[in-house]
């Protein structure tokens, strides 16, 4: 049986590498440069979330998010950072609970993501569950940088 539970300052470790496996799935394992105590700190954070599935006891996935607000709509909204579950136990629904636990925790609020464009596999979870996929390019500028 699966469990879905709030994470703790002393889950950063487990999360951590929960981390680094999905960014080595990616391609991008030499972008976790989160310390486990930095994590541990940003756990305590009222804004941001994280939910971790258990199976045995076994950490098998997690969701975070972080809480913003919308100026248009003067509303806040729960910024989805990650979705992951460990590779042998995708199939198994552990992502929709992942993902209805965050939705009753939302209260109504709108969560808000964003997927790859090349990842057709999650957009098809995602449309699945009945999410709207919405196309827009992702900026990024590194802060002092000359415009």
């Amino acid at each position: 049986m699966t469990t879905i539970r709030r994470a703790t300052a002393d889950d950063a470790a487990t999360l951590r590498a929960l981390m680094r496996e999905l960014a080595e799935n990616q391609g991008h394992a030499a972008q976790v440069a989160v310390s486990v105590d930095r994590l541990a700190d940003l756990l305590t954070r009222p804004d941001v979330g994280y939910l971790i599935a258990e199976r045995d006891g076994k950490a098998i996935g997690y969701v975070s998010w972080l809480q913003r607000v919308s100026f248009w709509s003067g509303q806040d909204y729960l910024a989805l950072d990650d979705l992951y579950v460990c590779s042998g136990e995708r199939g198994a629904k552990v992502g929709e609970h992942l993902m209805r636990a965050i939705s009753q925790l939302a209260e109504g609020r709108v969560i808000r993501w964003e997927v790859a464009e090349a990842n057709v596999a999650a957009q098809r979870f995602y449309r699945r569950i009945g999410a709207t996929l919405v196309s827009k390019k992702i900026c990024r500028l590194v802060g002092d940088a000359t415009v």
